[in-house]
């Protein structure tokens, strides 16, 4: 079995600052992602999602699909790079504030 922690810190880094902690005696960590000494992401991983490959692969998608809809890119595209294939990898992360929402 894949590391859980290798498989996390392989999807986010080198763009982003990992933690992890633990949270719980069931098990559970805290994962923050971090960049530029802002918090990006936060979320909580319980021992099932982190010790299940699949779950734990939806669980980081599900991350990286949060922060790139946070950051303005089309969720339209995100979801067919998701989808498109195991190794396909979401746009970029912009190295600007985040995207301004006009009416």
């Amino acid at each position: 079995m894949d590391n859980p922690f290798q498989i996390i810190t392989d999807a986010f880094a080198p763009q982003y600052q990992i933690n992890l902690s633990i949270q719980g005696l069931d098990g559970s960590i805290m994962l923050t992602l971090s960049r530029a000494g802002r918090i990006v992401a936060k979320r909580m991983i319980s021992a099932q999602q982190r010790n299940d490959p699949e779950r734990l692969k939806r669980l980081v998608q599900s991350i990286q699909f949060g922060i790139a809809i946070e950051q303005g890119h089309s969720a339209v595209a995100i979801l067919e790079a998701m989808t498109g294939g195991d190794n396909v990898k979401l746009p970029p992360p912009r190295t600007q504030g985040p995207a301004s929402a006009s009416l």
